[in-house]
C-alpha cells in the first residue's frame, strides 16, 4: 500500500509498505478517505513536536471506511464511514480507572507515538471507530479535532456567563470558539494573523476580534468585554511567549486553559497567580464521550465545520504541496489529504 513517511524533519518520502490484514478479534482493517493536517504534524515536520521520535506515519485526523472485522466485532458494519479515535490508551493505568483514557500513562496516539494513517489501510480497534451514516469522509476527518476544542472547554466548565477569549485562530482555536459558542458564552479571538481574524468574524460568529499589533493587546482586551478582563482563557498557539503572557489577561478567579503545548517550561508570576486566584489547566486529546456527541452535532447541523476547509491537496502531491501550507501568504485555514 501507498504510505508516506516522515523521516527526519523536514524530509518525507513515499514508500510502498505492506501489511497484516489479519485481525485480532476487536479490530477492524479501515481504509482511508481522508486526512485533516493537524498543528501536531506541522511541529514534527519542523522538528518541534514533543514526545515525538523519527521516522514516524503521521495521520491521526482520518475519514475512513471499514472493509474488514474482527471475529468479536459486532455493532459495525462493513461498508461503514467512521471518525477514529486516534488515542490508544492502555486501560490498566490509574488514570485509565478513573475514566481519563485522553491522558493514560501509556498512551499511544496514532502519527505521534506509533504510526498513523498517512497510507492507505490501519488497523486500530473496533471501540476506537464511530460510524455515521450521513456525514462524508472528510467531515469526519475533523471530528477529532473538533473533539479537542470539546474537551477543551469542558475541562473549563464554560457557561453561558463566561467571558471567553481564544489566543490562536487555527483549527484548534476554531474548534475551542465553536464549543464556546454553543456554550452561550460571549467569545472574543486574539490572533496577528487578520485573514484568520476575518474567517472566525464571517464564519464562527464570534463577539470580537482582536489582531495582536503590540506586545500588550490588554487594553483591546478590555475594550472586548467591555472594560472587563476574560473569565476563561485558552491558549491554543503552542507559542511560548504567547502562553506566559496569557497570565496577565485573566479576570481575578479566572481560568486558564493551555490547548496547545511546546518543548519548554511555563513560568509566571507566583504572587499575581496567588493575587487573582487563578486556576490553570492543560487540556490533553478527547474523550470518548466527544466523539459521540460531536458526530450526533454534525449530523443534526448543530456543527458545520466545512466552511472551515481551505485547501484540499493529492494524497500523491503532498510532498510537493507541505512547505507552502506553512507559509502564513498560503492563508490555511484547514489542510485535508484526499487519499
Amino acid at each position: 500500500m501507498k504510505t508516506l513517511i516522515l523521516n527526519t524533519p523536514g524530509q518525507f518520502s513515499y514508500s510502498d509498505t505492506d501489511i497484516d490484514t489479519s485481525l485480532e478479534p476487536h479490530e477492524v482493517l479501515i481504509k482511508i478517505h481522508r486526512i485533516g493536517i493537524c498543528g501536531t504534524d506541522y511541529h514534527a515536520y519542523r522538528g518541534k513536536q514533543p514526545f515525538f521520535s523519527y521516522p514516524r506515519i503521521l495521520g491521526h485526523e482520518l475519514g475512513a471506511e471499514i472493509i474488514a472485522l474482527g471475529d468479536e466485532v459486532t455493532s459495525l458494519h462493513v461498508g461503514d464511514k467512521v471518525a477514529v479515535e486516534p488515542y490508544l490508551h492502555c486501560g490498566k493505568c490509574q488514570a485509565c480507572r478513573s475514566g481519563k483514557t485522553n491522558c493514560c500513562e501509556q498512551i499511544k496516539v496514532l502519527g505521534v507515538h506509533t504510526d498513523g494513517g498517512m497510507r492507505e489501510l490501519i488497523k486500530v480497534p473496533a471501540s476506537k471507530v464511530y460510524p455515521s451514516k450521513t456525514l462524508s469522509y472528510e467531515q469526519l476527518a475533523l471530528v477529532e479535532t473538533l473533539g479537542i476544542g470539546s474537551h477543551a472547554v469542558n475541562r473549563a466548565q464554560v457557561q453561558a456567563h463566561d467571558l471567553v477569549l481564544v489566543i490562536g485562530a487555527g483549527p484548534i482555536g476554531l474548534s475551542v470558539i465553536q464549543f464556546a459558542k454553543l456554550k452561550g458564552a460571549k467569545v472574543a479571538v486574539l490572533d496577528m494573523n487578520a485573514s484568520r481574524l476575518a474567517f472566525c468574524a464571517q464564519q464562527l460568529g464570534v463577539d470580537t476580534t482582536i489582531l495582536l499589533q503590540n506586545e500588550s493587546p490588554l487594553d483591546d482586551i478590555r475594550q472586548a468585554f467591555a472594560g472587563d478582563l476574560p473569565t476563561a482563557v485558552f491558549d491554543a498557539t503552542g507559542n511560548p511567549t504567547s502562553m506566559m503572557q496569557a497570565f496577565k489577561y485573566l479576570s481575578h478567579g479566572g481560568r486558564l486553559t493551555f490547548v496547545g503545548l511546546f518543548q519548554g517550561d511555563v513560568t509566571f508570576n507566583d504572587p499575581e497567580f496567588h493575587r487573582r486566584e487563578v486556576t490553570l489547566l492543560a487540556s490533553r486529546n478527547a474523550l470518548p464521550e466527544d466523539f459521540r456527541s460531536i458526530i450526533a452535532a454534525m449530523e443534526n447541523g448543530t456543527l458545520d465545520t466545512r466552511p472551515w476547509i481551505s485547501h484540499r491537496i493529492a494524497f500523491d502531491q503532498l510532498i510537493n504541496t507541505f512547505d507552502e501550507l506553512l507559509k502564513p501568504e498560503s492563508n490555511v485555514i484547514k489542510a485535508v489529504i484526499e487519499v
